[in-house]
């Protein structure tokens, strides 16, 4: 079973590659049969092709993620809330309060991604 130092590396890892806008780093920390389903509710990326392609898209935006809470592990599961900050031309800066969750395979890659928003957790930037 992977241990929970890794699993929080791999969330500082994730947020570090977004902010880094560097997809293939973020889809590194993927099995190749992983799905992404960003968010809950909409169609599931799968496969490690399908997901650098998605956070290709994703950094582009000039995006950044902030931590804003610690990484909760129990046994394959990691969980941890951020915020993505982003300026919207003509809309000004925007936030989204989000809380993803990471599966984990044995060896230590991420299998399943969840991520929990939706318009109700994007307000203004302060």
């Amino acid at each position: 079973m992977i241990d929970a130092p890794h699993m929080v590396a791999a969330v500082e890892a994730y947020i570090d590659g977004f902010n880094q806008r560097d997809p293939k780093a973020i889809a590194n920390l993927y099995a190749d049969n992983a799905t992404v389903e960003d968010p809950v509710g909409s169609a599931p990326k799968k496969g490690k092709a399908e997901i650098e392609k998605f956070y290709a898209g994703a950094v582009s935006a000039g995006a950044k993620l902030k931590l804003e809470g610690p990484v909760r592990v129990t046994k394959e599961y990691a969980v941890f809330p951020f915020s993505v900050n982003m300026s919207i031309q003509g809309a000004g800066g925007r936030k989204i309060d989000v809380i993803d969750t990471f599966k984990f395979d044995e060896q230590g890659k991420v299998v399943e991604m969840r991520a929990f928003w939706g318009p109700t957790n994007m307000t203004a930037a302060k």
